[in-house]
């Protein structure tokens, strides 16, 4: 385990704070019309070929409070990861795991959405993958036992509340889980490459379905 300052968290939570500053400068963090400009989830402009939309809504929020809560649980969770993780390994389980949870949400949701909350879900994921992938560590196999409770907790208030983005947590979980099999060696890591690169193959599998599936065009927030 790594024991460096987490400088990933730190550029992340930096970017969505100068995001949502220029959102509020631009028309205010809570306008729809804000929101979709600087690149929040919509799908008919993603079923037109904007893309990046599945990246952008990572580092948009809607409203202070989420703002607030989302970097807050950035930070500490966030800074947790990348210790155990690295840098460069927990970035792109932060990133492909957002990008998951949008394409799920896409698929499944037709409201506007942005927020940090798709990528959160896939660092809550990290621990199941690695409680999978490190059976006698007792330490990861505790937090993933508290992470695995956490995730249960959140979607059922996810599924019982109203403006949640239930889908892209969902979605988020399921990329932050592929991911984390895919580039984690594990133990035994001798047997892995298959199962690595399986679980790489279900990723793009399930990314490619979405995009040429298309998906289902209200502000909610993940």
């Amino acid at each position: 385990m790594a024991n460096k300052k987490p400088y990933v968290t730190y550029g992340l939570i930096a970017i969505q704070v100068v995001l949502f500053l220029a959102m509020q400068v631009m028309g205010g963090s809570e306008s729809a019309l804000t929101l979709i400009l600087f690149g929040a989830k919509f799908n008919p402009l993603i079923a037109a070929g904007e893309y990046w939309r599945l990246i952008m809504p990572i580092f948009l929020h809607i409203g202070w409070m989420h703002l607030l809560i989302n970097t807050i649980t950035l930070y500490y969770l966030g800074s947790m990861v990348e210790n155990i993780l690295g840098h460069w390994k927990y970035l792109v389980i932060y990133l492909t795991a957002g990008i998951m949870g949008n394409l799920f949400s896409y698929q499944f949701s037709d409201n506007v959405s942005a927020g940090a909350s798709t990528a959160l879900f896939g660092l809550f994921a990290v621990f199941l993958a690695l409680r999978n992938l490190y059976p006698s560590n007792r330490y990861i196999q505790s937090l993933g036992s508290q992470y695995m409770t956490l995730i249960g907790i959140n979607l059922v208030f996810g599924f019982l509340g109203s403006g949640i983005d239930i889908w892209g947590h969902i979605g988020g979980i399921v990329g932050g889980f592929l991911i984390t099999m895919t580039l984690m060696k594990g133990e035994g890591h001798d047997d892995r490459k298959v199962q690595r690169i399986g679980s790489l193959a279900v990723y793009l599998i399930i990314a490619i379905f979405i995009l040429l599936n298309q998906g289902t065009a209200n502000v909610i927030m993940p």
